[in-house]
């Protein structure tokens, strides 16, 4: 059995709280690209269409479809759909490999490229690019990145790496989202990662999107990924999504694009919510569950604005209170 690289397989394991419905559509097992030099990240297979983002280097996608000779249509880390251009400049299919005999693993794809270690034969790598006809790039069962000789004497290609088989995927919310309920809630999680790094501003100008506070970057992920204008604060915010159907207090029965709220923070540790009444404190957090564990939300400026977060052992899953559908 071929080894996954660390980084990939939490790449697979985001990928497959969604992948099924996308597998089902295009009836085959989709392979796995890497980007490779930054990409707008579009609506429709079109330059003309919405750039919800840009992919930058390194990251992973599976490639849904191949649209037509420019486009595929592809899933990011996070589950949001869309199209990316299909030039080799800008995306490569990730391919198994095999040593074949040992080999340089080097920092370049050069002779001059410092030397990583040597790859033994029989190791498992994937090949995640070619900068030239002598070079492959490459990804070792450990998740470094580096270049090898592209002789067939020293490494033989496999199949496309895709999405494997029968595997298992994480646990999934009680009610999932309708069809068109699902387009929706990725318009606005592609919304939301549109605006990713933007800076944190408390009390933020909800006129602009210069900045945003907590609750002013939800309001305007679905303000305009969705058409819906929420309340301008956190606590009205959890106040409609009350009146607009059951709560969960257990954040892993969530689904993806439900809101999320928090009390306010008393420590890192889980200790320091012993003997917290839940159900009277307020709310001083909002942000957009994302599935797979992870939260897209901003909440000061020292972490970078607009982001996304595990929940899971972290201040996030202690300060949970409640959440659930604004839809």
């Amino acid at each position: 059995m071929k080894k996954i690289t660390a980084a990939l397989l939490v790449f697979i394991l985001a990928a497959l709280l969604v992948i099924p419905a996308a597998m089902a559509a295009v009836g085959t097992s989709p392979v796995v690209g890497e980007i490779q030099s930054s990409v707008s990240f579009r609506s429709q297979p079109s330059t003309s269409s919405t750039v919800y983002k840009y992919l930058k280097s390194g990251d992973n996608v599976v490639i849904l479809e191949e649209v037509n000779a420019y486009w595929y249509k592809v899933q990011d880390m996070y589950g949001s759909i869309g199209y990316v251009s299909s030039s080799e400049k800008y995306i490569d299919i990730i391919y198994n490999a095999t040593i074949a005999a040992s080999v340089n693993f080097r920092t370049a794809p050069s002779t001059d490229g410092s030397k990583i270690r040597l790859l033994s034969k029989g190791e498992s790598v994937l090949i995640t690019g070619q900068p030239n006809r002598a070079w492959f790039a490459v990804t070792d069962s450990n998740g470094k990145k580096g270049y090898v000789s592209s002789q067939e004497q020293y490494i033989t290609t496999g199949p496309a790496f895709s999405m494997p088989e029968g595997a298992a995927a994480p646990s999934t919310p009680s009610t999932p989202a309708t069809p068109s309920e699902s387009v929706t809630i990725e318009n606005i999680i592609a919304t939301g990662m549109k605006y990713w790094g933007t800076p944190y501003e408390f009390g933020s100008d909800r006129n602009t999107t210069a900045t945003f506070d907590c609750s002013d970057f939800v309001r305007q992920a679905f303000r305009e990924g969705a058409g819906i204008t929420l309340p301008a604060d956190s606590r009205k915010q959890g106040d409609y999504v009350k009146a607009n159907g059951p709560v969960k207090t257990d954040w892993h029965q969530l689904k993806r694009g439900d809101l999320m709220f928090f009390m306010e923070y008393k420590g890192s540790k889980a200790s320091s919510y012993d003997g917290v009444n839940k159900s009277t404190e307020t709310i001083t957090h909002v942000g957009i569950y994302l599935g797979n564990g992870q939260i897209l939300h901003t909440y000061s400026t020292e972490s970078g604005g607009v982001r996304t977060s595990d929940i899971a052992n972290t201040q996030w899953d202690y300060r949970f209170l409640f959440g659930g559908s604004a839809l």
